[in-house]
């Protein structure tokens, strides 16, 4: 697909079904999706418009400045978005309740310069963190519903097998938050048929697929985004092809997309 071409999904209309990758900075991609040669300082300019949309995991472990958040928004195309990962001193401790001032850190750190390409922040769970009904309470309604003026979408990545807990979506809903819904065989898929936003990861990419996941798998998902869609008109999707075979991800994602075309 050349850099210059349109995408072929929802073009000339608000774009409700966002498609991409973990990150652009990944050495095996300089093999089987940049162009050879391709200076790296322009990867994410090149790969902002192959896919929809990138979740950036290097938020998780660092913080960032506001400039490079204005640089991320200026190289990349309208109608493309970013899902940000949370700083983990967030989300990584004892008591969730207590993770006001890392909260407002993350939020105020200058992710509004994004403007209208920031899409969700996603608050990651270790795998070992359990559902405590009072200490996760406190914890969401620690979350800032706006930043700059902006509405923010929240979505929830928990891990461990305690949030099949029949009280646990229900207390996510009441803070406006959306569950991931993860395609692994690690964690448990929690599917969050109530809220308007679908969070899905995509986990299972094999080494020996060129596509990643078979394309008559990739064609049922896209199937499964239409429906979702076709349900409301406020209803949106975020589909990150991630982890598993990690060198297929660009090459399932652009097949996604294409599948839904």
């Amino acid at each position: 697909m050349s850099d210059s071409a349109p995408l072929p999904s929802e073009s000339g209309q608000r774009r409700r079904v966002h498609v991409g990758v973990g990150g652009w900075t990944y050495e095996p991609w300089r093999n089987n999706f940049f162009p050879s040669g391709l200076p790296h300082k322009q990867e994410l300019a090149y790969a902002s418009r192959q896919l929809t949309a990138i979740e950036v995991n290097g938020t998780y472990y660092s913080t960032f400045r506001a400039a490079t958040f204005a640089k991320w928004r200026d190289e990349t195309p309208d109608g493309f978005v970013f899902s940000l990962k949370a700083n983990r001193f967030a989300t990584n401790r004892k008591l969730l309740a207590t993770a006001g001032e890392s909260i407002e850190r993350f939020v105020g750190s200058g992710i509004g310069e994004l403007g209208d390409k920031l899409g969700p922040i996603v608050w990651q769970f270790m795998p070992t963190k359990q559902f405590d009904p009072p200490d996760f309470e406190g914890f969401l309604a620690l979350l800032p519903k706006s930043v700059e003026g902006r509405a923010l979408r929240h979505v929830l990545d928990v891990r461990h097998e305690s949030f099949r807990s029949p009280d646990y979506l229900p207390l996510a809903r009441r803070y406006g938050c959306t569950t991931v819904h993860t395609d692994s065989d690690k964690f448990p898929a929690i599917a969050d048929e109530g809220s308007d936003l679908a969070y899905i990861r995509l986990m299972r990419s094999a080494a020996d697929c060129e596509t990643g996941y078979p394309l008559q798998v990739l064609d049922q998902w896209a199937q499964g985004a239409r429906a979702w869609t076709a349900a409301g008109p406020s209803r949106d999707v975020f589909i990150f092809l991630i982890n598993g075979a990690k060198e297929r991800a660009p090459a399932a994602a652009v097949s996604l997309i294409r599948a839904l075309s």
